[in-house]
């Protein structure tokens, strides 16, 4: 069911043309109405009314990201501290904004606790 599509722009406005076999004709037409629909209802972003969330959140740090993802994961700071190869003190003081986490320790953490490591710097 190969489905063919090209796109061109006349007058500042782009066309799309899709070619398609009939019997998927309907319910293609009705995924895209879907997703203009859903672009129509998105929030525009480009408001210059919004601000970055750390100005909205002044006082959130990496540490409570840490300890909302150890939570997640139903653990104590002794077996994270354990699978990350660091002392229960210091995954206190990460998660109370007193120690730094730094790349090499948000990798571990992201490790142990199934998440991206860029949540943690």
């Amino acid at each position: 069911m190969p489905v063919h599509m090209s796109q061109r722009r006349i007058d500042g406005r782009t066309h799309i043309l899709i070619d398609a076999p009939d019997e998927v004709a309907d319910r293609l037409k009705d995924a895209v109405s879907s997703i203009i629909a859903l672009l129509d209802a998105a929030p525009d972003t480009s408001d210059s009314n919004t601000i970055p969330w750390t100005e909205a959140f002044p006082d959130r740090h990496p540490g409570h990201v840490l300890a909302g993802a150890r939570y997640r994961e139903n653990m104590t700071q002794k077996a994270l501290s354990a699978l990350v190869g660091c002392r229960p003190s210091h995954i206190s003081e990460m998660e109370h904004g007193r120690r730094p986490i730094g790349k090499e320790m948000a990798k571990r953490l992201a490790a142990a606790l199934n998440t991206t490591y860029k949540v943690f710097l």
